[in-house]
C-alpha cells in the first residue's frame, strides 16, 4: 500500500522555483508532523523543514528564506515551495511523516528528484 505519495521534481535552472507536494493516504491516520528532508549522493540525508499540525515550523540551516513549508491537515497533504532554487539544492527530497492515532508511527516517501541546472 502507498502511504506517502510525493509528486513535483524535476528539472529547474537556477534561480527558478519547484513546488513539492506530499499526500498521506486516508488509512494512514492523522499526521501530526510532515516534512522534508533531502540527500545527494555521499552525503547524509539532512532536514529541509517540517511542520507540525499546529504549524509550528522547524528548517535547516540552509534554507535562508528560500523554502517555505505549508500544509493542508484536513487532506493530509504537505507542500515545500521552493524558490531562488541553487545547483546545491540537487538532491532526493523524501517526504516524511509521523501519523496515527494514540502512536504516531514513522513513515517516508520514496523520494522525488530534484535537479538544479547552472
Amino acid at each position: 500500500q502507498v502511504q506517502l505519495v510525493e509528486s513535483g521534481g524535476g528539472l529547474v535552472q537556477a534561480g527558478g522555483s519547484l513546488r513539492l507536494s506530499c499526500a498521506a493516504s486516508g488509512g494512514i491516520g492523522r499526521c501530526n508532523v510532515m516534512g522534508w528532508y533531502r540527500q545527494s549522493p555521499g552525503k547524509q540525508r539532512e532536514l529541509v523543514a517540517t511542520i507540525t499540525s499546529g504549524g509550528s515550523t522547524t528548517k535547516g540551516d540552509f534554507v535562508k528564506g528560500r523554502f517555505t513549508i505549508s500544509r493542508d491537515s484536513a487532506k493530509n497533504t504537505v507542500y515545500l515551495q521552493m524558490n531562488s532554487l541553487k545547483p546545491e539544492d540537487t538532491a532526493v527530497y523524501y517526504c516524511n511523516a509521523e501519523c496515527g492515532g494514540w502512536y504516531q508511527y514513522n513513515y517516508w516517501g520514496q523520494g522525488t528528484q530534484v535537479t538544479v541546472s547552472s
